[in-house]
């Protein structure tokens, strides 16, 4: 999951709570807690961008019927 500028280090306080929810979503899905975490923003910068496409594709065009 290397990015093209390579890797940079970010550091963050969680919640106790949270971070066990974290973990556990983790271990189900075989993942370590920093794969899961990187994994889900990317799929939340994807879902933005997607959406942002798709409202400016009907800004343009008009919503479709």
């Amino acid at each position: 999951m290397g990015s093209p500028t390579g890797s940079k280090v970010l550091s963050l306080r969680i919640d106790g709570e949270l971070l066990d929810r974290v973990r556990d979503h983790a271990a189900k899905r075989g993942m370590s807690v920093q794969d899961y975490v990187i994994r889900t923003l990317i799929r939340e910068d994807f879902d933005e961008r997607f959406k942002t496409s798709v409202d400016e594709t009907e800004r343009f065009y008009g919503r479709a019927p």
